[in-house]
């Protein structure tokens, strides 16, 4: 739970029952290391200490912390930053001391500080449902953003694929067997469901041990954001897009993107709007 009083509703299970398993998270996600060299060689770039939303068990952190410089992370899973501080007990003092984790939810915890490079990694983003949620946040960004700091984001573009899959849970999608850290030689399927009016996107994830112990089921639940709507959001909440990544390989966006990542500052002008502008002069 989230060490800081919230006045939101409660994080919903599929917000947190993902990451409640850091040794499967880090198998499951080994392999994915476009994201890592993206953000370390950005952080190198950009310079200065570095603000990660989302930072779990360190699969970003980590690697820019051992290129020198300072991360700050905030998580709201407790057993994610558990195991951060175990692997990072077993890195060099002088990484140990580049790193500082907090616990919270990221719509309400509030730094004493600003830093030039606020990151918010691997779809956490989409781990707020609503525009009071993505209000909260972006306003708490705004606060950690030091003047001229860049403010980096990234999300899984929908997939009108997945929207449409047929909830059934019946036509269950089976997945190839694999190794569980923690239950062996498992069997695994996925249920997809989207509900059009929320843009909440729910992936059930069931694993079958095949020793016979009891299956474990997992709920993991998304926002889906189209990517006019989340550039209306970014602006409307007082930032200045840069520019706009269509892969970790740093190509522009086109109709096969399946990220996109938006890197944006504060807004230079009090106003964007011509006409608003002029009605202020008339004041």
């Amino acid at each position: 739970m989230p060490s800081q009083k919230s006045p939101f509703a409660p994080i919903p299970p599929g917000s947190s029952e993902h990451y409640s398993d850091a040794a499967y998270y880090t198998k499951t996600y080994a392999g994915r290391l476009e994201d890592v060299a993206y953000y370390v060689d950005l952080a190198v770039q950009l310079g200065g200490e570095v603000l990660e939303y989302g930072t779990g068990n360190g699969r970003i952190a980590l690697p820019i912390a051992r290129h020198g410089i300072p991360v700050t992370g905030i998580d709201a899973s407790r057993p994610m930053l558990d195991d951060f501080r175990e692997r990072l007990a077993k890195e060099p003092a002088e990484v140990q001391t580049r790193i500082t984790l907090r616990e919270g939810d990221m719509r309400t915890t509030k730094l004493r500080k600003k830093f030039p490079v606020v990151l918010c990694t691997f779809n956490t983003i989409l781990h707020l449902y609503t525009h009071e949620d993505l209000a909260a946040f972006f306003a708490r960004v705004q606060a950690h953003l030091a003047p001229g700091g860049r403010f980096v984001v990234d999300l899984s573009t929908p997939s009108l694929a997945d929207l449409a899959h047929d909830p059934d849970p019946t036509r269950e999608r089976k997945m190839p067997r694999f190794r569980h850290p923690r239950l062996g030689l498992v069997r695994y399927g996925e249920r997809f469901a989207y509900d059009f009016m929320t843009q909440i996107f729910r992936v059930t994830m069931r694993t079958t041990p095949e020793n016979g112990a009891p299956e474990e089921i997992v709920e993991l639940t998304q926002r889906q954001f189209f990517p006019q709507e989340f550039r209306h959001y970014l602006q409307t909440a007082g930032f200045e897009i840069v520019h706009t990544d269509g892969s970790f390989t740093s190509a522009p966006p086109d109709d096969f993107s399946e990220v996109l990542i938006f890197h944006a500052k504060r807004k230079t002008k009090q106003f964007s709007d011509p006409a608003l502008r002029r009605d202020e002069t008339k004041k």
